[in-house]
Order: structure tokens, then C-alpha cells, then sequence
């Protein structure tokens, strides 16, 4: 026999887009269940950085809550970004923000996710179904209809007025509800290795980014964990890996084993897992991410930073502006299409400026030279350095970085 239980909304997956948004609506009252396919704590293959927008993000949610999360144990403090160019020049630019010192952190997401996860447990209202698999979605005009089985192959049949998807960038209710397809033009293959021992880290626990030339137009990246650990990666555009025919774990391997910068550094490296892959969808303007009763967030909206590589603060943001606008949905007892494209254009109103920069971003680092003389020329020039360092905060200063120009100007200036 099929259990048949109403909710006022279902969200499935329990990442932070889908426990923010949960965390938000349960708060006005509504009845809400979460279906999650693993069972916590689990892993999540990513950078695991967590950018100065996340801790923002989580104080527009719950100050308690962000108050929690700075005390929270398992993650480290991180004071800036260490910019490290083809030819082994590094830039360094610190979270200082009009002579504000800021910090932001880098956090297991197997302890992160889990963190927001235990704080979603005081909910009354949130019914939590964890290790459960979805065998069908469907919508009509009255409700949203979700067919599964729990881990004890228990079947269910929920209904509800509005379906959220947080399930990632594999997402089924993404597959099932809308016709997005995946655009490798705005997609990245990444990997993940945890280890520990690496060696000559700033005092500041810089996040480093290396634009290595065999990786171009995507970077490797070097993260410091707590407890000695780091999390080492390397993100390339998914175009550009099946043009090339590239063998991104090779490639990944080939440089720290042989290139000098990293063989030093790596001789003591003690590696804690196998090489792990994963799929980023990258942020692109007005791709279509809600429907007749559902929205996407997070990684299934495609939310990523196409420059930076940087998803959870999005991820929590675009959870936030859902459960806002799901509340005025239920005011206005309206989840069709047209009202929810509400929720497209918010989303893209607050991100799309940001994704349009970044992608030409991502374009320019395929031109090593001008990479090379960037860094190089804001190592002599105090008027630069402090230019790129207000680009972190201010998408118009990046903006300028676009622009053919500006590096005109730092030709002949």
C-alpha cells in the first residue's frame, strides 16, 4: 500500500540551497517535506571554499544562525586570494575591503552541509526523508505529484501546491519539469583530492588559485583544511576538456608530481582518498529555471560562478529568494508559470550582471601572456594593486577588467 501524505511544498535535496529555502518557509508555517537521496553526514565532491557571501547570506536568513556557523569548529579562517599566473608569478589579494579586514573559510562540505543540516532538525514542520529515491514527478494545474521509496523500499505518494529542486547538478526534478539541457559552453569538469602535509601556506591561509598554462581556461586550485589537510582540484570548461581530449586526473597528476612549484611542496603530501570528479554548471543569464509549480535552486538552477568556480554562497542566496517568493505564491494562491518567472528575474537580477563579467573572464585567461602582465604589473603598481583588490567587492570595478581598455592604458601608462 502507498502512503499518500499533502504537503504545502516538497523540496528534494537536503544541500544548502535546499535546507536554507526549508529552513526560510518553515518559519511562516507552511508544512514542508525534504527528500534527500543519501543519509547524513554525507560527502559532497567540491572546493569547499566558502565565500565572504556565505556568511552574508546567512545573517539575511538567521543571525542566530550565521552566529552558530562562526563558531562552528570545523573550518578555517582564510584572509584573501593568492592569484598565481602561467608563469608562476603570484598576486595576492586580501579580503580588505575600504581598509575593512574580512575573513572567509574553507570547510569540509561533509561537516558544512552537515552543520546546516542538524540546525534544520529544529523544525516541527520540516518532515525529513532521508535515503529516499524519487521514481516520478508530475504537475498539473492543481498540484505537484511525487512518486517514491524510502530506505526501506517504503513507497509514497506525496502531493503538494509548488516542488522545489536542490538536487545538484544532476538534478531529476530538473530533467523531469524542464527542458534544460546542458550547455558545455557553460559547464566545467572538475576534481577533488583531500591530503595532507602540503607544505608553505601564507600565514593568512590564502586560497590559491594557479592559471597553469595546460589548464587554461580553468585553474588549479590548493585549499587549506583544518588538521594539517588541504582539498587540491583543478576545473576546466567541459568544452574545452572533450576539444582537447583532455585527462583532466592526468593533467591533475602530471603537474603536482613534475611541475617544480608544486614537486617541493607535495614530497611530504600524504593523500587520503582517491581522486573524486565532479560536474559544475555554470552560471548563465536568463536560462530558465522555474515552471508550473517548481523552481530550481542552487546547483540545479546552475548557479556557479563561470570564473571563480565559487557555487554555495549563490546556492544559499538563490534558497533565500525562493522561500520569499513561494510565501507570495501562497498569498496569492497563483504557482503557475508566469508567476513564478517572479523568481527568474530576481535571481538574475542580483547574479546576471556578476556571470556576464565572469564569463568574459573566463575568456581572457585563455591568453597567458596578458595574464603573465597583469600579475606582473600589479606587483610594481600600488594604483592597480589596490584596483584588483576592490574588484572583489565591486562588480563594476570587475567589470572594467573586461574591457580591452583598460589593459590599453596599462600598456602605455
Amino acid at each position: 500500500m502507498i502512503n499518500s501524505i499533502k504537503y504545502d511544498v516538497i523540496v528534494v535535496g537536503a544541500g544548502p540551497s535546499g535546507i536554507v529555502f526549508a529552513m526560510q518557509l518553515a518559519k511562516k508555517g507552511y508544512k514542508i517535506a525534504l527528500i534527500e537521496k543519501e543519509i547524513f553526514p554525507r560527502d559532497k565532491i567540491c572546493g569547499d571554499a566558502l565565500s565572504l557571501d556565505v556568511v552574508n547570506q546567512l545573517n539575511l536568513i538567521d543571525k542566530n544562525l550565521a552566529s552558530k556557523f562562526i563558531k562552528f569548529a570545523n573550518k578555517i579562517e582564510t584572509k584573501g586570494v593568492k592569484i598565481i599566473a602561467p608563469s608562476n608569478e603570484s598576486f595576492d589579494i586580501p579580503f580588505n575591503y575600504k581598509g575593512k579586514e574580512r575573513v572567509a573559510y574553507v570547510s569540509k562540505r561533509i561537516d558544512f552541509d552537515n552543520f546546516l543540516f542538524n540546525e534544520l532538525k529544529q523544525f516541527q514542520n520540516i518532515k525529513i526523508y532521508e535515503g529516499s529515491k524519487i521514481l516520478s514527478i508530475n504537475t498539473d494545474n492543481s498540484n505537484v505529484n511525487v512518486h517514491f521509496k524510502n530506505r526501506s523500499e517504503k513507497e509514497f505518494l506525496f502531493t503538494s501546491e509548488i516542488i522545489i529542486g536542490a538536487d545538484g547538478a544532476h538534478s531529476y526534478v530538473a530533467k523531469q519539469l524542464s527542458n534544460n539541457k546542458v550547455d558545455y559552453n557553460y559547464h566545467s569538469a572538475g576534481l577533488r583530492v583531500y591530503c595532507e602535509n602540503v607544505t608553505n601556506f601564507n600565514n593568512g591561509n590564502y586560497i590559491e588559485l594557479h592559471f597553469l598554462k595546460e589548464i587554461l581556461p580553468g585553474y588549479l586550485w590548493v585549499f587549506p583544511l583544518p588538521n594539517n589537510q588541504a582539498n587540491i582540484g583543478v576545473g576546466m570548461l567541459s568544452k574545452t576538456v572533450s576539444k582537447k581530449r583532455v585527462n583532466l586526473k592526468k593533467t591533475l597528476k602530471n603537474v603536482i608530481e613534475n611541475n617544480p612549484f608544486f614537486k617541493e611542496r607535495f614530497k611530504n603530501v600524504k593523500y587520503l582518498e582517491t581522486i573524486k570528479g565532479m560536474g559544475l554548471p555554470l552560471g548563465k543569464p536568463n536560462r530558465s529555471i522555474s515552471g508550473n509549480r517548481y523552481l530550481l535552486i542552487g546547483d540545479a538552477a546552475g548557479l556557479i560562478d563561470p570564473f571563480s568556480g565559487e557555487g554555495i554562497g549563490n546556492a544559499i542566496r538563490s534558497g533565500r529568494v525562493a522561500a520569499l517568493h513561494v510565501d507570495e505564491c501562497f498569498k496569492k494562491t497563483n504557482f503557475s508559470n508566469r508567476q513564478n518567472l517572479n523568481y527568474d528575474k530576481e535571481i538574475y537580477k542580483q547574479m546576471a550582471k556578476e556571470f556576464s563579467i565572469s564569463k568574459k573572464l573566463q575568456n581572457l585567461i585563455k591568453h597567458p601572456k596578458l595574464f603573465n602582465f597583469l600579475v606582473r604589473k600589479a606587483n610594481s603598481n600600488k594604483e592597480l594593486r589596490n584596483f584588483l583588490i576592490g574588484t572583489m567587492e565591486d562588480v563594476e570595478k570587475k567589470k572594467l577588467l573586461t574591457k580591452p581598455s583598460f589593459y590599453y592604458r596599462l600598456f602605455f601608462k
